[in-house]
């Protein structure tokens, strides 16, 4: 019978792989990306003036996570060696690296393929953490472990543990089944897992749990709408008595606030103060960069906005919403998308696909010089976006940069 122990993870940033690394990870590097930094973030082509944001792409805790799962490649070469689910959400990054070998382990805590690994297995977590139940396994297993868990998912982690330390139920503002939401949703449980969660994807069902908490509302209801979002044996007639938010590291910040406001305002109703109503500022930095430098973006009179990202990240899909609001927004993943000056393939946040379609007009047939404006999420590398970058450029007739 397999008895727990705990693996403490390996370093693999060694001097004598990191070298390698280096290399591996210059392809993900771009110098027209750098040049267009320097020179203001605009880029003139014929009828065209491109306006990158000021923050965009790559941002530390992705490279550290890339570096990381590159480095074990490297330093374990000859070993079978899994990652959970995927390091980050990028295409390009990620067929990298399973090109070195990379096996992959299905983010299901009872999937049968975690029966098979040995202790002569390299496991690596990926950025957004894992849950308490699937680390308790891996140890039982005895696999050497790589961390590749975010700084800031971990931070979230430490607050959510605090509240559950103190009795306090978390309120997780996030998606449900993204992983990085499941894994703080296990550490809100606490040392003893006895701790709670509720997790709440929008201000709608923030004000349908304040309403809960206020009178308004049916028990059964309120169970069948948050049905695999709350903890083993959650009661929302105790365990809503006192909250603390938290949230997904990726998420708008200003639903974040909104969510926030509606519940300190739900306890104040209900108690005649906020005392028991704890908040603490979990959204990522790079991701609160991201989302500033847009809405800076979006002050200029565009006349289209590229979205450039993995299809399944986070904070790249809120980057979308941003846009989508203000301009005609073409949220895409590669350069290939851009089929023809006409016809460009992107995805559909609202059917949540991808989709083919035709450009407006405006962009077909320009009176003027259109502006467009270019962003990428915190997991798109560099190459990726030069690769667009020159796409655009080359349906504007330009044939080199």
């Amino acid at each position: 019978m397999e008895t727990a122990k705990v693996n403490r993870p390996v370093n693999v940033r060694r001097p004598e792989v990191m070298a390698q690394v280096a290399e591996d990870l210059a392809h993900f590097q771009s110098t027209l990306v750098e040049s267009l930094r320097q020179q203001g973030n605009e880029l003139e082509l014929p009828g065209v003036r491109l306006f990158l944001a000021e923050s965009f792409g790559f941002c530390d805790g992705v490279k550290r996570a890339i570096e990381i799962a590159y480095a074990a490649c490297r330093l374990f070469k000859g070993r079978r060696i899994w990652l959970i689910g995927e390091i980050i959400h990028n295409p390009d990054v990620n067929a990298r690296l399973d090109a070195l070998g990379l096996l992959h382990l299905p983010w299901k805590m009872d999937d049968p393929a975690y029966d098979a690994l040995t202790a002569e297995d390299v496991v690596i977590m990926p950025a957004f953490g894992v849950p308490v139940s699937l680390r308790s396994r891996l140890d039982a297993k005895g696999v050497t472990l790589v961390d590749s868990t975010c700084g800031n998912v971990i931070k979230v982690w430490q607050r959510v543990r605090t509240y559950a330390a103190a009795g306090v139920t978390s309120v997780i503002h996030g998606k449900a089944r993204h992983e990085e939401s499941m894994a703080t949703a296990s550490q809100s449980q606490g040392k003893d897992g006895k701790g709670h969660f509720l997790v709440v994807f929008n201000d709608a069902d923030a004000r349908y749990v304040a309403d809960y908490m206020n009178g308004r509302g049916d028990r059964a209801a309120f169970m069948k709408r948050f049905a695999g979002s709350y903890s083993e044996g959650f009661d929302p007639d105790l365990h809503l008595a006192e909250i603390g938010l938290a949230n997904q590291t990726t998420m708008l910040k200003s639903e974040t606030a909104e969510v926030q406001e509606i519940l300190r305002a739900a306890v104040e109703e209900r108690d005649g103060n906020a005392e028991r109503f704890h908040m603490f500022d979990t959204i990522c930095g790079a991701t609160q960069d991201r989302q500033n430098a847009l809405f800076d973006l979006l002050k200029k009179p565009l006349d289209a906005m590229f979205i450039i990202g993995g299809y399944n990240s986070s904070n790249t899909t809120h980057l979308a919403h941003i846009a989508a609001r203000r301009v005609p927004t073409f949220f895409i993943s590669t350069a290939d998308c851009l089929l023809h000056p006409h016809r460009i393939r992107c995805y559909d946040l609202e059917q949540k696909k991808e989709v083919e379609r035709t450009l407006p007009a405006c962009l077909r047939n320009p009176e003027r010089e259109l502006q467009i404006g270019v962003t990428a999420g915190a997991s798109c590398p560099a190459n990726v976006i030069e690769a667009i970058i020159c796409r655009i450029a080359e349906l504007c007739g330009c044939a080199e940069l």
